[in-house]
């Protein structure tokens, strides 16, 4: 078996109030290194056989036509697992 990952992340000029309430926790926490958070989604797609082109494609459509909303997401990654 094979895993594809795919990851969605929201578009830059969209506000993240989760990101923003990580952030946030981070500088009660004493870890105020860190300025900014944006929170995405991450996808584990499980084929059966190897991870082939062919299967990327149809990840790569998985991940435009249902896993992200275009209109506020950027699809940022799609790669098999462990690379």
């Amino acid at each position: 078996m094979g895993t594809v990952i795919v990851d969605v992340m929201p578009k830059p000029e969209i506000l993240d109030p989760q990101g923003q309430a990580v952030a946030g926790a981070l500088g009660r926490m004493g870890l105020g290194q860190f300025t900014q958070v944006r929170q995405g989604k991450r996808f584990e797609l499980t084929v059966e056989g190897e991870v082939t082109e062919q299967v990327l494609a149809a990840a790569r459509e998985a991940a435009t036509r249902l896993l992200s909303n275009p209109v506020i997401e950027d699809v940022v990654s799609i790669r098999e697992a462990g690379s």
